[in-house]
């Protein structure tokens, strides 16, 4: 039993990042309504959570208007027509957009910040994509961004190459550097190794830690705690778990976990009631025997979205024995 018990407690220097809008629309190619993102808009400034991703800044030449929904671009009409003259200190909510190295044509793409009513801008890469990454950081610092990294699919980075990847991060403008468990795959034991590394290699530069979480075991929620209790600052999580696949630490679960008494429940149950119930009839997400077993073997949730999307979505062996054969 530890000695000590530090979730009875709060540090104000956590903050939490909803990404329903961002992550969720990998699941309808980020068709949301306006409505829809404006009423998690509202949500999380009446909760008081700290970060919106309302989006990708992705290219519309990889992810045309024919194909997908404005979320996947987050031109700045699209988000003046929902968020309004959005204002940060006013709302105390920051909203952020996610850049993919290789998917983002991000040099026209990011606009001065003075332009725009976003506040942060997330840059996403694979290992090997981490050249680009720090160039698109730099890019985003210099116009006026507040800027975080995303190291992806951490769960298959050899050590030595994450042991890199953070030096290298650590010498950027980010102000977060997230621990990304993309297929689900991590376990406590993991997470504590993994929080502990990071921060170390980052003690001393006054970045922060993050988690973001998918749940293909069900113990995103579980992960993200302890990565908080163990000292990450950074928490991600989506309303009703909404996310690729299986889906993200669920947002009604973590704020009931945190005791700072910013954060408010009901509204976020109060969306859930009014907006996501009616969105779970028409869309799929959260785990499932395939997303688990994807996770089990620590592979890409891509094979069990695909086997959902087929004729014989519940059959689970059939699954399991092609996941096997493919080993």
């Amino acid at each position: 039993m530890t000695e000590k018990a530090p979730w009875v407690t709060f540090r104000p220097e956590l903050k939490v990042l909803d990404c329903t809008v961002r992550d969720g629309g990998l699941v309808n190619n980020s068709k949301f309504s306006d409505e829809f993102v404006r009423a998690v808009y509202d949500s999380c400034v009446q909760a008081g959570i700290d970060y919106m991703e309302i989006g990708y800044l992705n290219s519309p030449r990889l992810f045309p208007a024919s194909d997908y929904g404005p979320w996947r671009r987050c031109d700045e009409e699209d988000l003046r027509r929902v968020v309004g003259d959005h204002d940060s200190a006013a709302t105390g909510l920051k909203l952020a957009v996610m850049a993919d190295a290789g998917k983002s044509d991000w040099k026209t793409q990011i606009l001065p910040a003075s332009e725009s009513v976003l506040d942060v801008v997330r840059v996403a890469c694979y290992v090997h994509q981490i050249p680009e990454a720090v160039d698109m950081i730099q890019f985003a610092h210099e116009q006026g961004y507040e800027t975080a990294v995303n190291l992806m699919a951490i769960s298959i980075v050899q050590e030595i190459e994450i042991e890199q990847a953070l030096e290298v991060f650590a010498t950027t403008p980010a102000s977060t550097v997230n621990i990304v468990d993309s297929f689900g795959a991590l376990y406590r034991e993991q997470v504590d190794h993994l929080v502990k590394m990071y921060m170390a290699a980052l003690e001393g530069t006054g970045k922060h830690v993050g988690i973001h979480a998918h749940n293909n075991q069900q113990l995103a929620y579980a992960n993200t705690i302890e990565a908080i209790i163990l000292g990450a600052n950074r928490a991600d999580a989506s309303m009703a778990g909404i996310g690729r696949g299986a889906g993200n630490c669920a947002m009604e679960l973590l704020l009931g976990f945190l005791r700072n008494p910013k954060f408010k429940l009901r509204p976020v149950l109060q969306l859930l009631q009014d907006h996501m119930l009616q969105l779970r009839e028409e869309i799929e997400w959260g785990p499932s025997v395939p997303y688990n077993i994807t996770g089990q073997f620590n592979r890409h949730p891509r094979e069990a979205i695909q086997f959902r999307a087929g004729e014989t979505p519940d059959d689970y062996v059939k699954f399991y024995d092609q996941t096997v054969s493919d080993i």
